[in-house]
């Protein structure tokens, strides 16, 4: 079997291969496959993430997103990830932050990595839909996304330092209504901001 031109195949409608799909496409015993893919990998074409899943390096245009709806699909992209992505917050992260109800550890492949935020199931909310080349992935409101942000920095006792943020691009009006949904301690957080900044229309 030709590996090269069934992953280039593969490659033109996901960069992202599911060992155990691939084996019951092709009909081979799961533990082949494996076998298989591994030499694909010391190749170069592929690379292995965790479990089932791998890269398929044939695939061009590939985005970290990708990975991270089939690591979790329920998953959302926010924090410091979505606020650099509406242009509220200039500095880009070194790595991507998604957040969602599930615990989930942290992704590292080559220069990229992947850190999801455990959220309660209360707070999974307010996000919309982007799209990649390959996939559709979900993203944080600007609003809930600084929410998030704030939030996780609170639990986490971090320094909350919200001078970069562009306020301008927010809507104060949403902030007030999703912030009564977070613990005080956000609200606390926000209100200077609310009362001194001035917001979108």
């Amino acid at each position: 079997m030709d590996w090269a031109s069934v992953l280039a195949e593969e490659a033109k409608t996901s960069p992202i291969i599911r060992s155990d799909l691939l084996a019951r496409k092709h009909d081979i015993p799961l533990q082949s496959l494996r076998v298989t893919l591994r030499r694909q990998e010391k190749r170069g074409l592929v690379e292995r993430v965790r479990n089932t899943i791998y890269i398929n390096r044939l695939a061009s245009g590939f985005s970290v997103r990708d990975l991270a709806v089939a690591i979790c699909p329920e998953s959302y992209i926010s924090l410091d990830s979505a606020l650099n992505e509406w242009g509220i917050l200039s500095q880009s992260s070194p790595f991507l932050t998604c957040v969602s109800i599930r615990q989930i550890p942290p992704i590292k492949i080559r220069n990229e990595q992947i850190r999801f935020h455990s959220i309660k199931k209360a707070l999974y909310w307010g996000f919309g839909e982007k799209k990649t080349r390959y996939t559709t992935y979900k993203i944080a409101e600007p609003e809930k996304a600084l929410l998030d942000w704030i939030y996780f920095r609170r639990k986490e006792q971090q320094r909350v330092d919200l001078d970069e943020f562009d306020f301008h691009l927010l809507s104060r009006s949403k902030l007030v209504k999703y912030v009564k949904k977070y613990p005080t301690t956000v609200l606390q957080t926000l209100y200077p901001i609310l009362v001194e900044q001035q917001f979108a229309a």
